[in-house]
Order: C-alpha cells, then structure tokens, then sequence
C-alpha cells in the first residue's frame, strides 16, 4: 500500500554521488531534413512503443544546486560541491557568478567556487535574464557586501513569478530596495550590514523563502521567517549554509529561525538527488506499461505521485535508496491531482503526470493551483493525441477507454517541464515522435536521451550547427 512510504524527515545522509553515463556520440541529421530556424535548437525523435527496463541513476538536483551554488556567494574562501548536475541552468548560473569575480571550476559534476575575489554587485544581466536561478545571488550579495543590482529574472513563461515578496522580505531585514530600469536596486539602510527581523511571506514561496535565508545568514541579530516553503530543496540549502558556520532552526517547518554570524566560510557538500528527475522516470515507467528500477531516491520526498501511482495500479517498492516502479497492465486508473506546495502534489510534476493520465481509464482532472500559465503543454499533447479540455487552471484528460490514442508527431517544448511531458507521451506513441525546442528540457534534465536510451527507448538527438546548416 501507498502508506507504507514514510516522508524522511530531512534529505540526510546524501548518498554518494551517483555515476552517470558518459555523453554518447550525438547522431546527426541529413542536409535534406534541416531545419530552416535562424537559430535552430536541438531535437529529439522518438520512436515509441519500447518497454522500459533497466536502472536510472538520479543526477543531483537542479532546484537544490542553483541556490547552493548562489550561497557561496555568503562565504569567504573556498567552497566544493559535488554532485552538481551538468546542466545548462548550472552552467549559467556558474557563468554568474564569474561575472561577480568569483573564481569558477566545474568538472565530472564538481564545482569549486573561490570567491575572495568578487569585486562587483552587479551580475552580467544577459546571463540573469536567461533563467529565474540567476537572481538568487541577490540575497547573498546584499547580505555580504550591503548592496546589489540584479536585473529582474528570465526562465519559463509558465505564469506570473514576481519578486514582491523577496524585495517586501529583504526590506523587513532593513534594506532599501528599489526596482527601476528592469533591475532590483538593493541598499543596507545603515551602509553596513542587514538587520535581523521578522517577515512572513504572503505565500510559501521557494525561491523568496531561499533568498531571505540566505541574507538573514549575515545579518545583526535574530531572523523569524514564517509561512515559509517546506520543500526538501529548502533544507538542503539550510544543510550547506549549516556547513559554513550559518546557525538555524525550524528548517522543514513553516518557521524558520536564523540566528546572527559575523562570517562565513566556505565549505565541502554534495547536493541531493533530484526528486523531479525522479518523478519523471516513475511517469516514465508508469506510462509506457513497463519496470524500473531508480537509485538514489528518498521515497518521502515523492509521496504524493507515489500514492496517486500505487492507486492508478502501478506497484512501487523501495529498500533503502533504491525504488522500483512496475507497471505491467493496460488497464491503469485515471484520478484527480492538484498542486500544492511542498509536501502537496508538485507543479514541476503537473505536466508530465498530465501525459500519464491520457493513457489511463475513466476522467481525470488537473488542476494547477501555483503557476497559472502551466498549461501550455496541452495543445502539445492534443497533437499526439490525447484528449484534453482546459478551463481555466484546470484540466479534464478523458481516458483512452474514449478513444485517444497517442500517436508520434512533430511537437514543440516551449517550457522545461512540459517539454519532458511530450517526452514521456512520445514514448508511449504509435510512431515517431520529433520534439523540438529541446534547449529548455536540457535545462533540467541531465543527459536524457542516454538514460532514456540505457532503458531500451528508441531515442535520437539532433544538433544543428551553422556549418551543417550550410551544406
């Protein structure tokens, strides 16, 4: 039964770090079949109907790494992060912290970040405008050096994503912030440091909830956040800032205390499994009918898909760090999703679950309670088939028992989220599946298709360059 997984009541230990296969060599694709885009992305092409097998290795999490990554920004000296997934949300953020000053050495999934040598507070803003991680450097900025400008964010068009609460946060702790010219002009009211206060967010926000941990780290006296985000990503980065010397309690709760440090030093630590990554695999199982097996994994973090799984008929096992997710039948259950907060159904899965459930029995409905432009997807998945009516925020995905059937054509993944949700559909698709955009589920998703192909799945990536486009 699904009650037997037990939320773990924080991320530790972190396994070691997992081994990912080597990049394999990409295939290439005929002059006659080029794209004609001025600036053309890579593709997949699928080829569904293969039954998964095989084991995934979970890369470190994206979510966690890039605040992480921003929180060394709060130390002096050096520090060492492992299992930094190689993507290219991590390398830009990488990027942005080069543009700081801070010296940058990123190899076989390990950062090293030097950061005696950041002489500036304002970031490259061609490199903050191309993805919401990027911002996070100006809690630590403002907590370290008493100042920042940081342009306002870029990243997926999946709804309004405002930085109110993180410039109403950073003045409760005694800053004066202002946003003009697209940028979050940010001052120490006392030209020093912050000043120790208490805020509670209108909404848990994730990123605004990391922002003022890591300012309140530096700042004079006692911090109370509260209705703070609980997500597992939050305690990490509550972990590492703990390594550093930061002192903290609440983490994991809807309150959060942080307690006054002059200094900061920089320190070794692996990042956490990424449970997203992990959800897209158990869909991945889960919509192609087939069994897997996935390392590490913490099935506390994922309860939520793992009870709504184990009711639509799939059979989920777990030993120690290890899950496995069988779905052998035809005949699995639709059901009812809505996102929440942490520890409710995660948006990040909305879109990807919504893939599952048009091969399901019976109506299911989806409805999205955090980003009210998460459903862009859907036209997406129409074209391959799937019957689905949107109202709203919320959508009505009619089984196949109503006579969808998903079958391979060309699509489009205009967001990270919902690229890998026609992903997952293409795998379960009569035909080939050409997914193109491909650049923004490569901002999540290390080294897809060669784990998707180490499972058996008939997956090929297509780079285009301005010398085979000449040809």
């Amino acid at each position: 039964m699904a009650s037997n997984f037990n939320p773990y009541p924080n991320p530790s230990p972190i396994p070691p770090t997992p081994h990912h296969p080597k990049p394999q060599t990409h295939f290439s694709q005929s002059p006659q079949t080029l794209s004609a885009d001025p600036n053309p992305d890579p593709k997949l092409v699928i080829t569904g109907g293969a039954k998964l097998s095989g084991h995934v290795s979970i890369s470190g999490s994206k979510n966690s790494a890039l605040p992480i990554l921003a929180a060394t920004l709060c130390c002096t000296g050096t520090s060492k992060l492992k299992n930094v997934p190689n993507l290219s949300d991590t390398r830009t953020m990488t990027s942005v912290l080069g543009s700081l000053g801070a010296e940058i050495e990123f190899s076989d999934n390990e950062v090293v970040v030097k950061t005696d040598g950041v002489g500036s507070v304002e970031p490259d803003p061609t490199r903050i405008g191309k993805f919401r991680g990027g911002f996070f450097v100006v809690g630590p900025l403002l907590a370290r050096f008493g100042e920042a400008v940081v342009g306002l964010p870029g990243g997926c068009d999946i709804g309004a994503r405002p930085v109110d609460i993180y410039v109403s946060g950073l003045r409760a702790l005694g800053a004066v912030v202002e946003v003009r010219d697209n940028k979050v002009v940010a001052k120490t009211a006392n030209g020093k440091r912050l000043a120790g206060g208490r805020f509670r967010l209108d909404y848990p926000s994730v990123g605004a909830t990391e922002t003022l941990m890591m300012a309140a780290c530096l700042a004079e006296g006692k911090t109370l956040l509260s209705n703070v985000a609980r997500e597992p990503e939050i305690i990490d980065l509550a972990r590492f800032l703990t390594k550093t010397g930061a002192h903290m309690e609440g983490v994991g709760t809807d309150k959060i205390c942080i307690y006054v440090k002059s200094r900061l030093l920089g320190a070794e630590y692996g990042i956490m499994p990424d449970r997203i990554e992990t959800g897209s695999f158990m869909l991945a199982a889960a919509i192609t009918r087939s069994r897997i097996s996935l390392s590490p994994v913490f099935p506390g973090w994922l309860s939520s898909l793992i009870d709504k799984l184990v009711g639509a008929g799939c059979k989920i096992t777990h030993k120690h760090n290890m899950l496995e997710v069988s779905s052998s039948t035809e005949d699995l259950r639709g059901f009812d999703v809505g996102t929440l907060p942490y520890p409710g159904f995660p948006t990040d899965l909305q879109p990807q679950t919504m893939a599952f459930l048009s091969t399901c029995n019976d109506l299911s409905i989806v409805d999205e309670s955090v980003f009210e432009n998460r459903m862009t997807h859907v036209k997406e998945l129409q074209k391959l088939g799937a019957k689905i009516q949107v109202f709203g925020s919320t959508a009505l995905i009619y089984g196949k028992e109503k006579g969808n059937k998903l079958c391979g054509t060309r699509v489009l993944a205009s967001d990270l989220r919902g690229g890998m949700s026609i992903v997952l559909a293409g795998l379960a698709a009569e035909g080939v599946t050409e997914v193109n955009g491909v650049s923004h589920i490569d901002r999540g998703y290390e080294n897809l298709e060669n784990k998707l192909r180490l499972l058996g799945a008939d997956v090929k990536r297509f780079e285009f360059s301005k010398s085979n486009l000449q040809q």
